[in-house]
């Protein structure tokens, strides 16, 4: 098998109930972006594109030219394309999977384990947690996107248990009057506000099922049904490379409540607390930069704009993944069999410090985002 360092990639999809239907699909959309020939169903939801090489969903590397076989069988056999500081630190395997995910309805309830958590699962119940990995991961918005992280500051979960009575319910008066009792005690608060989740997420069904359509009925008549609720949307994500997920609600998937329950950090803040800053490139103005702590991956915005006609990819000291957003382009680099088309939805292999040459062809530039891994 000759070693080839720049290679695109057909990869798979994931079509979770909550994705969104059809072509409607960012995710649908980018997969006939990259490949024409690709069949949509119409009814079906188009949910998860995963870039990498985790065995769930495994790239297929996408050139005639090379043997049929799949990214985590390529790395194995070309172990030196993750870069050597990669391959020492990660024994060998790709560190991060990248997706985008088209979301239509609201994901589970769920946190991701850290590494001995993740562990301890894995090996107490292989069947639910399939790795013994931790998942930090990032979401980056392609489309205007909300989503739910952490906990809120306490004055306003205060403010929520006043103002709203079904949730006040499902707490109950005595962890509600402990939670406004914590109040400037940053440990009781985290202990007040662990009893008050605890019992909202072990309430009995009944109980719950009566205060929701309770809610549902009084915000009706308040006239909020008549309100914009739309916050879906699209996005970019990039994680460790692990499908450890453990959920505790709206999901037909294995349902953790206890290990969710205790699992969780407890700590209030902010929403802009939760929004990891992105960094401009000093040299590069194309290239904007998220790098959040943890070793297992970053992430780059690369956006070339009109009229540029060529610019080159920099190496790095990493393997990356590049996906092509928007605009038309011919890659070459002396590490490809041949110049390779890049249009919108195609994915792109890229060995460590390896450099790829773009001849932009659209009017109006190219907007890419590639995942590495910079140690």
């Amino acid at each position: 098998m000759e070693e080839v360092r720049v290679f695109p990639l057909t990869c798979a999809v994931q079509n979770y109930a909550w994705g969104k239907v059809g072509l409607d699909s960012e995710v649908a959309k980018l997969v006939v972006g990259g490949d024409p020939l690709a069949v949509i169903e119409d009814g079906k939801p188009y949910a998860e594109l995963w870039m990498g090489a985790h065995p769930k969903g495994d790239s297929q590397i996408k050139d005639n030219r090379i043997a049929q076989t799949t990214l985590g069988q390529w790395i194995a056999h070309f172990p030196a394309c993750l870069g050597s500081k990669v391959k020492d630190t990660f024994q060998g395997q790709l560190p991060f999977l990248f997706k985008v995910l088209s979301v239509n309805t609201a994901l589970s309830i769920q946190a991701h384990p850290n590494r001995e958590l993740a562990a301890r699962l894995h090996t107490q119940f292989p069947e639910h947690y399939p790795d013994d990995n931790h998942k930090p991961e990032m979401a980056i918005a392609l489309t205007y996107f909300q989503g739910l992280c952490g906990f809120r500051p306490v004055e306003e979960i205060l403010g929520f248990l006043k103002s709203v009575p079904e949730f006040h319910a499902l707490v109950g008066k005595e962890a509600a009057e402990e939670l406004r009792c914590s109040v400037g005690d940053a440990v009781r608060t985290r202990q007040a506000l662990k009893k008050c989740f605890t019992r909202m997420m072990n309430c009995e069904k009944k109980v719950f099922v009566d205060q929701l359509n309770m809610l549902v009925k009084r915000v009706t008549e308040e006239g909020a049904a008549d309100k914009d609720t739309s916050s879906s949307n699209d996005c970019i994500e990039c994680m460790a490379c692990s499908d450890n997920t453990v959920r505790a609600g709206l999901t037909p998937k294995y349902i953790d409540v206890n290990t969710l329950c205790e699992m969780l950090n407890y700590i209030p803040a902010p929403s802009a607390a939760k929004i990891f800053p992105s960094v401009q490139d000093s040299s590069d103005p194309c290239v904007t930069v998220y790098d959040p702590p943890v070793p297992d991956f970053t992430v780059m915005r690369i956006q070339v704009p009109a009229p540029v006609k060529q610019y080159t990819v920099a190496p790095v000291d990493s393997a990356s993944i590049l996906l092509v957003i928007e605009g038309d382009a011919t890659a070459a680099s002396a590490g490809a069999l041949s110049d390779v088309s890049l249009r919108r939805g195609t994915v792109l292999f890229v060995s460590a410090n390896e450099s790829v040459l773009l001849h932009v062809t659209s009017q109006a530039g190219v907007t890419m985002f590639r995942a590495c891994c910079l140690l």
